[in-house]
């Protein structure tokens, strides 16, 4: 439990930038509004949302909201390159978005990271950012995070208004997603060649499953991926079922 607090105005903004993205008619996704409402709520130069299929390494959906001015456009090859430089940057990779929210400095000192090409190549100026995960299925991450460009590491306040935030976020994003998702129209065989995917299973498992040959798990999966729009089993998982699956059990 936090020892510091947060008083009952911030309380009521922070229940107001929820309520106003949970009424936001805009069209984006997600909301939009809800990088204006971190960016009150926790002053920063950048506040972002992101969301990565790791396989593929595509993009998912992006937004940023500058409050410091206007910052180049990052280069993702110059991330990739460089992410495993920060041991932040590897645990929300691995957590599936089951993860406090935490901020650069927590794990390697500013005067360190200075020294990296992460921050000379990628992320300068900026030198602290506190990062929330929003739980997803693996081999995703989903996220939002908020940048300083000065030497100025987030405070324990800011921590826990992040964390008090992160079920209201997560819910908001689900909400959005339901009302933009499309009918999805797979056969009850492709939906449960998915749902087998989605827990982690391979295509010599499945196939040993439903007793067919790999070949014809396959071709499940071509179809799917040709309905769905999609290239990879990472993404048609995310599409269907955008909260991992509970892992079925064995006959």
């Amino acid at each position: 439990m936090s020892r510091h607090t947060i008083t009952e105005r911030h309380l009521r903004m922070m229940l107001d930038v929820i309520d106003e993205a949970r009424h936001d008619d805009s069209g984006g996704f997600p909301p939009p509004s809800l990088l204006d409402g971190l960016g009150r709520l926790v002053p920063c130069d950048l506040a972002e949302f992101s969301e990565v299929d790791l396989p593929t390494r595509r993009s998912l959906g992006f937004q940023a909201v500058e409050y410091g001015g206007h910052y180049p456009e990052p280069d993702d090859e110059v991330w990739w390159l460089h992410k495993h430089e920060h041991p932040h940057c590897a645990d929300v990779e691995r957590s599936h978005g089951h993860l406090d929210v935490g901020q650069l400095t927590d794990y390697m000192a500013t005067r360190e990271f200075r020294d990296t090409a992460l921050y000379t190549d990628y992320m300068r100026p900026f030198l602290a950012m506190m990062v929330v995960a929003l739980p997803t299925a693996p081999g995703r991450i989903r996220m939002y995070s908020v940048s300083r460009e000065r030497d100025r590491p987030f405070s324990e306040r800011d921590r826990l208004t992040l964390q008090l935030l992160r079920p209201h976020l997560n819910a908001v994003y689900h909400e959005a997603a339901r009302r933009r998702r499309d009918p999805v129209r797979l056969t009850p065989r492709e939906l449960d060649v998915l749902r087998a995917v989605a827990v982690g299973w391979g295509t010599e498992e499945i196939a040993g499953q439903f007793v067919v040959a790999p070949s014809t798990i396959r071709k499940h999966l071509e179809n799917i991926f040709r309905k769905l729009g999609v290239s990879s089993r990472t993404a048609a998982v995310a599409r269907v079922f955008p909260e991992p699956e509970p892992e079925p059990e064995l006959p």
